[in-house]
């Protein structure tokens, strides 16, 4: 409509100046041209005076066009319909040429249908391209908009893994992007991240309790157990791994009564989780030798059903308490003797011995051996106090094992003879010396030696011997033997006649303070050695003791 308004404006002057038609006509193909439109001008009869395309002169009149008459009455029309001229589907867009008192005509202009269509094909298919490019470009930006936005819950859920996995240190952080944004994401990235690294922080201090938990309890000298509801052991320390010979890789999850077999513990256990209050006894191991204290406690609220085990081992107190009462006995027994024999004499010589001089005598003398007796035993009462104590200061040096054997030998060998007895030395030249403190080593084989003339019977043999240390390969040491065939010791004894004042019931007769094991044993140990005896009664002993090689 605006280009029919505008050629109408341009073809005013030729339509008022009456310019003659062929002029007309090449103006309106002029414009015809330009617009690619077909441009017809009638005037207010119908008559046709001008057309881009056809001869005016040849055609009808056009007043009776719907268009033509619209436009007149109206100033402008349209039409879409058949043209009677060309014979094809046209839209037809008139408008009335203007002028002072009515207008000069009617200027029309024609386009066929099939252009229109064509036109809005092509239209069409440029809205066609426009909007697959637009949804591929939508899809795109939806792409990246939508990996930005599941990135970040792809790490969430990544970190969460982890985490679940027992990952914590893999699973503490979300990517650097991710937690600078400033959306709802980033804020939860944000939070997980102070979450995880909370929960790294306890994790880390509960790892670090359970540590020290741990070193406390396998450092513990008192067995503890952890005992669930059915009677698996969730908890042994070393302790008691050791009391009960289980280590905790074959004991955890084992029944705890499987892994003591001892009735007493169990019968004990059983009625602190039947009465739920705590339960507390003695118990006696009598084939591990063992003196315990037990007690079970219910672990109540914070672990409901289990009840905790404490074992105390009281064996070496119980040992040290027999053993003061076996000091006291002893002592007492030495001391009683001697005293009364004392008494005795000094009774006898006040009731009338002194007046007979030969018999007084004998009983000065007799006093003399038992102040002896005593004086003895004093002595050695505080040699072992101050070996004990660790008051003796020992002069080490490197020592022959023969000059040692032999000297000790030496001295008693008067006493042997007397005895009826033969004592022999087996000392290979070649041994290497030893760390030793001398006296006090020769003091160790003359009170062995002593103790085997005095517990072996007439023309019986004393072997004294000194060889490499084949037992102990862990270090390079000689090993002394004293070996005789005398009456022997009780296997039920051999452990305790290192003990202070202990004496075996058939030496008692043998005099002696008892006193003289316990001073070797502790010479042997402070030189970083060990001593033990053999025996078998009726066929002699032998005791042993190693002494380590001088570097």
């Amino acid at each position: 409509m605006a280009a029919a308004r505008i050629i109408g404006d341009a073809i005013l002057p030729v339509l008022q100046t009456q310019t003659d038609p062929q002029t007309l006509d090449e103006s309106l193909k002029h414009y015809a041209d330009l617009v690619g439109m077909r441009i017809t001008v009638v005037d207010v009869t119908g008559f046709v005076i001008g057309d881009s395309e056809a001869d005016a002169s040849q055609m009808e009149n056009h007043l009776n066009r719907p268009e033509i008459a619209q436009a007149l009455a109206q100033g402008q029309a349209t039409s879409i319909r058949t043209s009677e001229t060309l014979g094809v589907a046209m839209m037809y867009l008139a408008i009335a040429i203007p002028s002072e008192k009515q207008p000069l005509g009617v200027m029309r202009v024609a386009f066929p249908l099939q252009k229109v269509e064509a036109d809005i094909d092509r239209l069409q298919q440029t809205i066609l391209i426009i909007m697959v490019l637009a949804s591929i470009l939508t899809i795109f930006l939806a792409a990246v908009l939508a990996e930005k936005t599941v990135r970040p819950l792809k790490d969430l859920t990544k970190a969460v893994d982890e985490i679940s996995a027992g990952n914590i240190s893999k699973g503490l952080t979300i990517s650097y992007p991710t937690v600078n944004t400033h959306d709802e994401i980033g804020k939860l990235s944000r939070a997980f991240n102070r979450m995880a690294e909370n929960l790294n922080t306890q994790i880390n201090d509960l790892e670090n309790e359970r540590m020290k938990l741990s070193a406390v309890l396998q450092e513990m000298s008192d067995g503890v157990f952890i005992i669930d509801n059915q009677g698996k052991i969730n908890l042994i320390n070393l302790a008691a791994e050791r009391m009960f010979s289980a280590p905790a890789a074959n004991s955890l999850g084992m029944h705890f009564a499987e892994v003591v077999r001892q009735h007493q513990l169990i019968e004990l256990w059983k009625h602190c989780k039947e009465t739920g209050e705590a339960q507390g006894a003695a118990v006696e191991i009598n084939d591990k030798q063992l003196s315990l204290f037990v007690t079970a406690t219910p672990l109540g609220k914070t672990s409901p059903g289990r009840v905790l085990l404490l074992v105390q081992n009281l064996t070496r107190l119980h040992q040290t308490e027999r053993t003061r009462r076996d000091f006291i006995s002893n002592i007492s027994h030495e001391l009683r003797t001697p005293l009364a024999s004392l008494k005795a004499l000094t009774e006898t010589l006040q009731e009338g011995a002194l007046n007979d001089p030969p018999a007084a005598q004998r009983f000065l003398q007799r006093m003399e051996q038992e102040v002896d007796a005593l004086s003895l035993m004093v002595s050695e009462l505080l040699e072992l106090s101050r070996i004990e104590s660790g008051q003796v200061p020992f002069n080490y040096q490197a020592t022959s094992p023969c000059t040692l054997i032999t000297q000790a030998v030496e001295r008693l060998r008067l006493q042997a003879e007397r005895a009826g007895l033969t004592i022999n030395i087996d000392c290979p030249p070649d041994l290497p010396p030893i760390h030793a403190d001398f006296t006090r080593l020769e003091q160790v084989l003359v009170n062995l030696i002593h103790n085997a003339i005095k517990f072996t019977p007439e023309e019986g043999t004393i072997t004294v011997r000194a060889q490499l240390d084949e037992i102990n390969q862990k270090k390079a040491a000689v090993l002394f033997s004293v070996q005789d065939t005398g009456i022997g010791i009780p296997t039920g004894e051999l452990l305790r006649i290192f003990e202070r004042f202990y004496k075996t019931d058939r030496s008692r007769s043998g005099g002696g303070t008892g006193l003289g094991l316990a001073i070797a044993r502790h010479i042997v140990e402070a030189h970083g050695g060990k001593i033990w005896a053999e025996s078998e009664e009726g066929k002699g002993s032998t005791f042993y003791f190693n002494i380590p090689i001088a570097q």
